[in-house]
This record gives C-alpha cells, sequence and structure tokens, in this order.
C-alpha cells in the first residue's frame, strides 16, 4: 500500500528539488527516497526507476517553464510580449538551472505527454508571433530564430561563460532588442 500523501506528482517535484539543490551529486533513487522517508522500492509504485524520474521531472520543467512565458504574454503583444517572454525565460532558465536543459529537447514521435508539452510552449511562441503576423512556416523560422537566440545566451549564462567585464543586462537587452528589429523585418528581406 502507497505511503499516505505519496503521489507521482510529490515524488517528481522532489526529485527536481534534489537535482537542483545538489547539482554536483547525481540524482539517485536511494537519496530521493531518503529525502521522502521512504524505501526506495515504495518510489515504484510511483515511477519507473530513475528514467522514469527524469522523465517527469523534464514534463514538469516543460510544464512549468510553458506556464510561466504564458503568464508573462498575457495582455501583451509584439515588441512588448516577445520582451516579456524573453525575460520570463530567461528568469526561469537562472533559477532552473540542472531542470533548463531538460525543456530544450524535442519529443519522441511515441511520447503523447511529451509532446503535448512541447506543443503548448510553442504555441505560447506562435501567439505572440501572430501579433508580427507570422504565421505557418514564416513562424516556425521565427521560431527557430527566438529559440536559438534566447536559449544560446541563456544556456552560456547558465553554464558560466560570461565573464567580461560588460554589463550582462545590457547584452541580454540588446539581444532582445536585436530579435525584435529582425521580427519587424521578418518578411521584408
Amino acid at each position: 500500500m502507497p505511503r499516505a500523501g505519496l503521489t507521482t506528482d510529490v515524488v517528481v517535484a522532489r526529485g527536481a528539488q534534489l537535482l537542483e539543490a545538489h547539482p554536483a551529486d547525481e540524482l539517485t533513487l536511494a537519496a530521493l527516497a531518503d529525502s521522502l522517508g521512504v524505501r526506495v522500492p515504495s518510489l515504484y509504485k510511483h515511477i519507473d526507476g530513475l528514467p522514469g524520474l527524469r522523465r517527469g521531472i523534464m514534463l514538469r520543467a516543460k510544464a512549468n517553464l510553458s506556464a510561466t512565458v504564458a503568464r508573462a504574454c498575457i495582455g501583451r503583444a509584439r515588441d512588448d510580449a516577445v520582451r516579456s517572454l524573453a525575460a520570463a525565460y530567461r528568469t526561469w532558465a537562472r533559477q532552473h538551472p540542472m531542470q533548463y536543459p531538460m525543456t530544450i529537447r524535442a519529443p519522441e514521435p511515441d511520447d503523447v505527454e511529451d509532446q503535448q508539452a512541447s506543443a503548448a510552449a510553442l504555441q505560447v511562441i506562435y501567439s505572440v508571433l501572430a501579433g508580427y503576423r507570422l504565421l505557418g512556416d514564416d513562424a516556425i523560422d521565427a521560431t527557430r530564430f527566438l529559440r536559438s537566440v534566447i536559449h544560446g545566451f541563456v544556456s552560456l549564462e547558465t553554464a558560466g561563460a560570461f565573464k567580461l567585464a560588460a554589463d550582462l543586462e545590457r547584452s541580454y537587452d540588446r539581444a532582445v532588442n536585436s530579435m525584435l528589429t529582425a521580427l519587424e523585418n521578418w518578411k521584408h528581406p
């Protein structure tokens, strides 16, 4: 019988907390079970081993990032929406540096849950790009562009790669402003 209060959501959330709290340590089921006050076999009622835990953390991270950027874009359009999306994305990634890499992977063709989580995040971007009248292939190309710029900056930042003296906030603002210029002129090469 499962321990009262222990659910898949609780197990996955604690796994995500451990991943962020101890980034140098390999996430283990033993450490997770110990932090929950249960034995390892009890976890198998809620997750399918370590791969299942990692998948659960990935799905949760994608959903959380998607919800965060969606909230940031509500009631905003065009440049204001892109700035809000970029700021929320960056903030989330900085707050969850160990989970962030899990959010960028494309879903496997047979993983419906991952496809849905990934589609929700893309829909936020497509909605923002619709303000620039970018639809279809233009929206796909612009999405790839936005994700490349934001992800590139955030990945380098969370990896500690930006050590030059120039102001990091100014650099990010300039990157975002460059995206805005590109989007404004997307259909006009």
